[in-house]
């Protein structure tokens, strides 16, 4: 018997070897995919951010779409001080955000923007419910806190602020919120409605 007709010593043709390779390429891919895949949302979220970049354009954005863009977003690039936040428009640009965020890298990168009484509470990693009224003119936009609570406890809009400052000015961007923030792309307008936020450039 010839080796190429036993099953130890079966020669492989160019073809099968090309199936193989398919086949292997192909689970790859497929793992990639699983592993690394943007979600629909953030293929949407990134296809406006590429229609601003490019021009003038008009955009309006699900809470959904926003929502699943942050957890993937912040899966592949993580920001300092910030764990997870979920946001909710309602009209008249308000905004309602469950954050959970880093209170002691806060303090550590400005000491003294937790007071002493509070530091019990806002220690770790703690989920906050804050909710703001942005306002935008000139293409910059500034905001308001309306109301912020740690579980059942209300939050002083002045420590909130602070530590607001400090986790944006810890960002890549520097963030300075003590000022009007100029709106991202250019924009010259960004407005929520229920359960919607849209914008313009």
């Amino acid at each position: 018997m010839r080796p190429e007709e036993s099953g130890r010593g079966r020669h492989v043709g160019p073809r099968s070897q090309c199936e193989v390779i398919f086949v292997w390429s192909l689970r790859f891919l497929l793992l990639l995919t699983i592993c690394y895949g943007q979600p629909p949302e953030t293929v949407k979220v990134l296809g406006v951010i590429k229609q601003l970049q490019a021009g003038h354009t008009q955009f309006d954005l699900t809470e959904n779409d926003v929502n699943r863009h942050i957890v993937w977003s912040l899966k592949t690039a993580p920001r300092p001080g910030l764990d997870s936040l979920t946001a909710k428009f309602f009209e008249g640009n308000y905004v309602s955000t469950y954050t959970t965020v880093d209170f002691d890298a806060v303090e550590k990168w400005k000491p003294g923007t937790i007071p002493m009484i509070l530091r019990p509470v806002l220690s770790g990693k703690r989920s906050v419910w804050v909710d703001i009224r942005f306002f935008v003119a000139n293409g910059r936009a500034t905001f308001k806190i309306e109301k912020a609570y740690f579980e059942k406890i209300p939050l002083p809009s002045l420590v909130v602020e602070k530590a607001i400052q400090v986790i944006a000015a810890r960002q890549p961007e520097k963030y300075d919120t003590t000022k009007p923030v100029p709106l991202p792309f250019e924009m010259v307008n960004l407005w929520t409605r229920a359960q919607h936020i849209a914008g313009e450039k």
